[in-house]
C-alpha cells in the first residue's frame, strides 16, 4: 500500500537485444524446422488488454526463455508480465524462464509464485511453490531469473500465465457500471476526466444523499489508486472498499452519515491496459509528477490534484484523510509510508490510523510502516 524507491531492489539493465511490442500467435518451433506448427509446438501470445510478453527464444523442446516487455516509452521496467499459451499436448512438461526481470529483489525469493488459469479451469490459481525457482543464472549474466516447470493436462485449452492476479481496466469498467445500475442514493460516478488515449478517469462519492449539499463542516476523505499498473492488489484492495461502503453493515452505514468519500479507482488506466509495470502511455511514473503535473502529459493527476486542493481550499469542506492505495513487490503485509510534519498535533493524528489498523488486522505490519520525509519521495501522492 505505498511507494518507495527500495521497493525497485537494484535494477539491472538488461544488455540483451531491445524487446519491443507484444508477441501475437508466435510459434515456437525447432531450429531449422518448416511448415506449419505441430501440436505441442507452443503458440504465445500477449496482445491482449494488460499483457506482456515481449520475445520467446526456443531453448530445448522442453525449455523456453521469455522476455518481458519493458514499460512503453521506459526500458527501465521489466517486471509485469501476462499471456497465453496454447497448442499443447497432454502430458506435456516444459520449463519457462522469466530471464530479464528489471529488480533483483522478489517476492518469488520468499515463495510467492505466478499464477494460472486455462479455458477449461477459469479460476486463477498460484503454481505449486516447490516448482518455482528465483536464482541468479550464469547463462544471463547473473541477471536474476525466475524459473517454473509446468504440466499442460488438457490438449484443447488455452493456458494463461501472470505475475500476479491481473485486475484490467475493462474489469474495473463493469464493476462500476454494475454498481451505477443499482440506483444506490449514496453511490454517484462522474467522469472526472479522459487520458491521453481517451479512457475513463472515474470519480465514485459515497455518502449519505443528505451529505451531498456540503454543508459546513462535511468531512472528506480521499482515496487513489492504482498509480503503478502492475500493482494489481491496490485495484482488489480499492473494491473491497468500496463494496464495504455500499453495503448494508452497520459501521458501513454510519461512515456514510458522517463522512464523504471520494475514490479515483484507477490513476493510470493506460498503463494498465497496455500491461506496464510502473509507468503511463507515455513512460512517465506517475507517482513522481505529483508536484506540478501537466495537463497533457499527466491528465489524471492534473484533474485529481486540482479536485483535491479545490475541496481544501473550501472552507465548508474538511478534508480529513487522504490514502493512496498501492502494492509493494518485495515486501510482504499491509503497511503505510506517511509523512513528517513540524506540528505534533498533526504528526500524532496521522499515526492513529496504522496503530488502529494494527490492532485490528492481523495482517497489518506497524513496523514496516514508515514516516520520513525522504527526498526522493518528492513528487508521490504521499
Amino acid at each position: 500500500m505505498a511507494d518507495r524507491k527500495a521497493d525497485s531492489g537494484s535494477d539491472s539493465d538488461s544488455t540483451e537485444e531491445p524487446v519491443v511490442g507484444n508477441v501475437n500467435k508466435f510459434a515456437v518451433v525447432p531450429p531449422g524446422y518448416t511448415g506449419r506448427p505441430k501440436k505441442g509446438h507452443l503458440i504465445f501470445d500477449a496482445c491482449f488488454e494488460s499483457g506482456n510478453l515481449g520475445r520467446v527464444d526456443y531453448i530445448t523442446e522442453y525449455e523456453y526463455d521469455l522476455f518481458i516487455r519493458p514499460d512503453t516509452c521506459n526500458p527501465r521496467f521489466r517486471v509485469w508480465f501476462n499471456f497465453t499459451v496454447e497448442n499443447v499436448k497432454v502430458d506435456q512438461r516444459i520449463i519457462l524462464n522469466i530471464v530479464n526481470f528489471s529488480k533483483t529483489k522478489s517476492l518469488y525469493r520468499e515463495g510467492m509464485s505466478p499464477m494460472v488459469k486455462s479455458t477449461g479451469r477459469p479460476k486463477w490459481v498460484r503454481i505449486p511453490a516447490k516448482h518455482v525457482y528465483y536464482y541468479r543464472c550464469p547463462d544471463h549474466r547473473k541477471n536474476y531469473v525466475m524459473s517454473f516447470a509446468f504440466c499442460f493436462d488438457r490438449e484443447d485449452d488455452v493456458y494463461q500465465f501472470s505475475y500476479c492476479y491481473p485486475y484490467s481496466y475493462t474489469r474495473l469498467q463493469n464493476y462500476l457500471d454494475n454498481l451505477e445500475k443499482r440506483n444506490m442514493d449514496f453511490f454517484h460516478r462522474e467522469l472526472l476526466c479522459l487520458t491521453v488515449q481517451q479512457r475513463r478517469l472515474d470519480l465514485i462519492t459515497i455518502t449519505h444523499p443528505d451529505n451531498v449539499g456540503h454543508e459546513e463542516n462535511t468531512r472528506i476523505v480521499f482515496i487513489t489508486a492504482r498509480v503503478h499498473p502492475g500493482e494489481t492488489p491496490s485495484s482488489f484492495v480499492c473494491q473491497g472498499v468500496m463494496d464495504f461502503l455500499i453495503s448494508n453493515h452497520p459501521v458501513a452505514k454510519i461512515l456514510r452519515e458522517h463522512i464523504v468519500f471520494k475514490i479515483v479507482p484507477m490513476l493510470n488506466p493506460d498503463g494498465v491496459y497496455l500491461g506496464n509495470y510502473r509507468c503511463s502511455l507515455m513512460g512517465f511514473d506517475l507517482n513522481r509528477h505529483w508536484q506540478e503535473p501537466s495537463p497533457w502529459a499527466h491528465p489524471t493527476l492534473y484533474a485529481t490534484k486540482n479536485l483535491l486542493m479545490e475541496m481544501d481550499r473550501n472552507e465548508k469542506l474538511i478534508v480529513d484523510f487522504y490514502i493512496d492505495l498501492h502494492a509493494h513487490s518485495t515486501l510482504m503485509n499491509g503497511f503505510m509510508y506517511g509523512n513528517t510534519f513540524d506540528d505534533m498535533e498533526r504528526y500524532e493524528r496521522q499515526s492513529v490510523f496504522p496503530k488502529l489498523l494494527c490492532a485490528n488486522a492481523e495482517d497489518f505490519s506497524l513496523s514496516n510502516t514508515n514516516f520520513n520525509r525522504d527526498t526522493v519521495k518528492a513528487g508521490t501522492g504521499r
